[in-house]
């Protein structure tokens, strides 16, 4: 049986790897930022994030309640706080300082193949994700509905 590291374990590595100008690798976990990510499938690289992030990184960041999260930058509040939401969801996540970051994913590691988050096949990804944001949950609710119609006729 594997032994479980948690983030909070990590983050003392993650922290000495960006002092010295490193990056982190770390597994996805979690259903969040599906499709795109997959638990047990994936990893990203982390890089230290020297910069204000942009509407569509991907960075990992540390709720005031301490859970650590990876989701998308999706917008930005009236004090330029974060406006964050997983690929999966559909509930933002509001008022995520900058404070909280901890790094930011520049790579992602799929089936052995790593491809970076600069590649223009990436881009697309993410802005057809942030386009359909508003969508999701109409779309979510209608395939829910949809499901609930067919096991009542199909079975």
């Amino acid at each position: 049986m594997k032994n479980k590291v948690t983030m909070q374990e990590l983050l003392p590595f993650i922290e000495e790897a960006f002092v010295n100008n490193k990056t982190f690798t770390i597994p996805i976990t979690g259903t969040s930022m599906r499709p795109l990510l997959i638990c047990g499938r994936d990893t990203v690289t982390l890089t230290k994030c020297t910069e204000k992030l942009k509407k569509g990184d991907l960075p990992l960041y540390r709720r005031k309640d301490g859970v650590f999260v990876l989701h998308r930058v999706v917008g930005f509040d009236k004090n330029g706080n974060y406006i964050m939401c997983g690929d999966n969801q559909f509930l933002k996540e509001c008022n995520i300082e900058h404070s909280q970051i901890i790094g930011v994913v520049t790579e992602i590691t799929r089936n052995g193949k790593t491809f970076s988050v600069a590649d223009a096949k990436y881009q697309l990804y993410v802005k057809l994700g942030l386009a359909l944001l508003n969508v999701r949950y109409p779309y979510k609710r209608v395939r829910y509905y949809i499901s609930k119609i067919k096991k009542v006729f199909c079975s």
